[in-house]
């Protein structure tokens, strides 16, 4: 939101359009952040475990390439497995999951499939919509499979 739609709410006041343009320069997602503006891909975590990532929406605004999988990846003793689709969108959506629960049910459930098809301990995410609903979802069909911020994984060692 700050990043791509904020300067659009002061379009037509110069002066706090550039104080939000300014704002939405300095604002970056963790792991943009971290590779491309510190040019860190190790952070020395390590993790025991199988790993999966799903790649949230907002990423593909933010015109991602592929920064969280490389910091995942370079998690010492972590197993990655690649989610098949990965850059499809779980269903949350914002209010979407709410004006369209159908959907979104249907979506989260195709998601939670894939997810568990890859045997993983654990899906990554980097959007806590994503994760609330991919966790929930798991956790109703009694998966095994846990939910984790890709800054839990980047903590652990």
């Amino acid at each position: 939101m700050v990043k791509l739609e904020y300067p659009g709410l002061f379009a037509e006041d110069r002066y706090w359009r550039g104080k939000a343009e300014d704002l939405a320069r300095r604002t970056h997602e963790l792991s943009d952040y971290l590779v491309n503006v510190l040019g860190v891909e190790d952070v020395g975590a390590r993790f025991e475990g199988k790993v999966t990532y799903h790649m949230a929406c907002h990423l593909r605004g933010h015109g991602g390439k592929g920064e969280p999988e490389r910091l995942i990846r370079k998690v010492k003793g972590l197993d990655f497995v690649p989610l098949e689709r990965v850059d499809e969108c779980c269903g949350f959506g914002g209010s979407f999951s709410v004006r369209y629960p159908g959907i979104s049910g249907a979506m989260v459930a195709d998601k939670a499939a894939l997810i568990e098809k890859t045997g993983a301990d654990v899906v990554v995410a980097t959007d806590a919509g994503c994760l609330m609903n991919i966790a929930g979802c798991l956790h109703r069909r009694g998966s095994r499979v846990k939910a984790m911020h890709l800054a839990e994984l980047l903590e652990q060692t």
